[in-house]
């Protein structure tokens, strides 16, 4: 595990997990700029923030289920269970890093978490297995995941979907959704979905993870999606959506 990585990591579980707020200084750098709700930027309005859910949230069952890292970014998917399943939380969050590999930035989307015998395709929308192969591939898993954006989600050419996504195991992880390329095409062409700007890509052999500004249905939301892929084609997807809050309600710049 590289620096960057394990600073990522401990941040979480000290300083959430734990419960140690000052964590917050032994893992990020001489500014630490926030995109969080909610959060302030800088170390103190982590420690702000983390104080009040620390009081409010005496058991934290913490879990980062997989974790990469692609230049100076560094990406967690993260299960929460609080106060014995009070409520539930699936957390995706990137991290800028500087020269010393401290994190100087932070991005993340949070949503309720539902288990499986709540989802349509009765997988789980964040536990399972994380393995990282193939990574020779990572700028062409990439460049895949980039074009079946632009193409499928953008430019709209629904007829194109089988040439990014695996027709014979496709698994999908959106609580809302069945396994199979059927599915997604059904989706896009009945409910208005459209990527206005792709944010971020990062990846790391056959995982990558996309950061985007999407409405769907004339909601904007801030989304995480998270690809697998095998042999050139996507065979697996987890997404994570947060509602963009209005301007009036930031207290830093923004989920972007």
């Amino acid at each position: 595990m590289t620096q960057k990585l394990d600073n990522a990591r401990k941040i979480y579980m000290e300083g959430i997990r734990d419960g140690d707020t000052n964590a917050v200084h032994r893992y990020t750098g001489s500014r630490y700029v926030q995109h969080s709700t909610g959060v302030k930027d800088g170390q103190k309005g982590f420690i702000e923030f983390f104080q009040n859910f620390l009081e409010r949230s005496r058991q934290r069952d913490i879990r980062i289920v997989r974790a990469f890292e692609d230049g100076n970014y560094v990406f967690v998917h993260v299960y929460q269970n609080i106060n014995n399943g009070e409520s539930q939380w699936v957390t995706t969050d990137m991290f800028d890093t500087d020269e010393n590999d401290k994190l100087v930035e932070h991005w993340d989307v949070i949503s309720a978490y539902k288990a499986p015998e709540e989802t349509v395709s009765g997988n789980d929308p964040v536990l399972g297995d994380f393995h990282i192969c193939d990574l020779d591939k990572t700028e062409e898993n990439k460049s895949i995941v980039r074009k079946f954006i632009t193409d499928i989600f953008q430019n709209k050419n629904y007829e194109h979907i089988r040439k990014y996504i695996s027709e014979d195991n496709y698994i999908q992880h959106n609580p809302s959704m069945p396994n199979g390329v059927d599915a997604l095409e059904k989706l896009l062409t009945t409910q208005k979905v459209h990527y206005n700007f792709v944010f971020k890509i990062i990846g790391q052999g056959n995982h990558v993870v996309t950061y985007s500004k999407v409405t769907i249905n004339d909601e904007e939301l801030a989304v995480f999606d998270i690809f697998r892929l095998e042999k050139g084609r996507i065979v697996e997807h987890w997404d994570n959506m947060e509602k963009i809050p209005a301007h009036k309600d930031l207290v830093n710049s923004g989920k972007f």
